[in-house]
């Protein structure tokens, strides 16, 4: 009885520490930055800070080399997922109600860009971008980034089409409607969580990348995510920790929304 009891209290204990080393992997590094981002003193070695300040945060809003980064990424990120929206929504479509040749390559094509390492993938597009003198434009920068979303854009709303009952559009057609009221009243709504999911995605994934947007767009067009290379060496700590946070409340934010107004159920549907 006594064994068993200590056994039982050994699994538990170890247990305990699996989840203890997983929240601090998981968390330590997010719990840090957010910490680091309203510290106004903290010296070595007290694991708290002396003083706790918005000082950085004034500090990253008054200078406008870092401003300006800011309100170029999310420009960018709302421009290209728009354009993304508007380019692979009928993909996406065709893919998941039509039958065509070598669809299924295609298809995993749109895979390719997270198949591999992406910047071999930006450096090609680089070299043919130069011969297109879009280096360092605006359009150039909006291409690049588009890539990045194609997946997202593509494979989540086919999904979600090919979940949509057939059942459903036919009885819409049986009662007169056409087929683009039947997509309007019937498809688009059912498949809307999907949709709403892969936009999040691709908005996301536009604000957060770098290595296109340094490639192409440097020195012309400097995002959030590409200051962040040169904020270790040439600003202090704890702006780095603002930027993180500024990159990261978006993340939180959009799928906290999501999850408030689509649900999970609607969620996991999505994939």
């Amino acid at each position: 009885m006594s064994l068993t009891l200590t056994k039982s209290h050994s699994k538990r204990a170890f247990e305990v520490i699996v989840i203890a080393c997983f929240f601090a992997f998981f968390f330590g590094p997010i719990l840090t930055i957010a910490v680091w981002a309203v510290t106004g003193k903290w010296n070595y070695p007290a694991l708290l800070p002396q003083q706790f300040s918005l000082h950085w945060w004034k500090w990253v809003f008054s200078q406008t080399d870092l401003v300006g980064p800011m309100r170029l990424s999310f420009e960018f990120a709302i421009i290209v997922t728009i354009l993304s929206t508007a380019i692979c929504l009928p993909a996406a479509y065709a893919f998941a109600r039509f039958q065509f040749p070598f669809k299924r390559f295609i298809y995993m094509l749109y895979l390719l860009p997270n198949a591999f390492p992406i910047v071999g993938l930006y450096v090609s597009i680089a070299v043919m971008f130069y011969r297109l003198n879009l280096m360092g434009t605006f359009f150039g920068v909006i291409l690049i980034q588009l890539v990045n979303t194609l997946m997202f854009m593509t494979w989540i709303p086919a999904a979600a089409f090919q979940n949509v009952s057939r059942n459903y559009e036919d009885a819409c057609r049986d009662v007169g409607a056409g087929p683009f009221r039947t997509f309007l009243r019937v498809t688009l709504p059912l498949a809307a969580p999907g949709i709403i999911v892969a936009v999040i995605f691709s908005f996301l994934a536009a604000l957060d990348e770098a290595q296109g947007t340094l490639i192409v767009g440097m020195p012309t067009y400097i995002t959030m995510p590409v200051k962040m290379y040169s904020l270790v060496t040439d600003y202090p700590g704890p702006v780095g920790a603002v930027f993180s946070v500024l990159l990261t409340t978006p993340s939180v934010v959009l799928l906290l929304l999501a999850r408030r107004f689509l649900g999970s159920e609607a969620l996991s549907k999505a994939f």
